[in-house]
Order: C-alpha cells, then structure tokens, then sequence
C-alpha cells in the first residue's frame, strides 16, 4: 500500500502521557503521547462501540471506559477481556511539532 502520511495533531496538543481523540478522512483514531513518544491506534474499541480516547491511559496500556477491556497501544494487542480482537495500530512519524500519522497503510 502506498504511504498517505497525515497531520493529526501537534505535539504541543498532546500531554505527556496523554492521548487524544481525532477523526481525519473518515478514520476515527486515538493518538497517544507515551514520554514524548507517540503512537496511533484506532479509537473505537473492538469489543463495543466506545471512543477508546475517553478511556483510562496507564503506561502503554489503554483501558476501555465501556466495559474495562484493555489493549497494548504500542501493539494493538487486546490485553483483557472482554476485548479479544486486536486495534488497528498506525504508523507515526513526527515532522517539527506535526504528529503524522500513515493511513496509506490501513486503507
């Protein structure tokens, strides 16, 4: 798949060890700030229709404010039940202060 880098946010938008909420062309995704390094994950969670950026952040793992399922954001593993399927995870990539994201990848 071709790459299709695209702005998200900007460093100054996200707390350290924080995430937000974005939609950008359709895709709804969760963008997180780990210690100044960030990663992309799909913000809806895979076991219930929940914004997963309205959830509980704890180190590298976000927690589901619907039904407390828990997934690895670095990997998109789901780490509890009753999540069981992955999160799609975006590739990102930091230009100055633009956090990228590639949704090329994902199309």
């Amino acid at each position: 798949m071709p790459e299709h880098w695209v702005k998200v946010a900007t460093t100054a938008e996200i707390g350290e060890d924080a995430l937000i909420g974005v939609l950008i062309e359709g895709e709804d995704i969760a963008v997180y700030n780990l210690g100044g390094v960030y990663h992309a994950t799909e913000n809806i969670c895979t076991h219930a229709m929940a914004r997963l950026s309205d959830g509980y952040l704890e180190g590298s793992t976000i927690e589901c404010p619907l039904h407390a399922g828990q997934f690895d954001i670095r990997t998109g593993c789901a780490l509890a039940p009753p999540a069981s399927a992955p999160l799609r995870v975006f590739p990102v990539r930091l230009d100055g202060t633009d956090i990228l994201v590639d949704l090329g990848e994902n199309d």
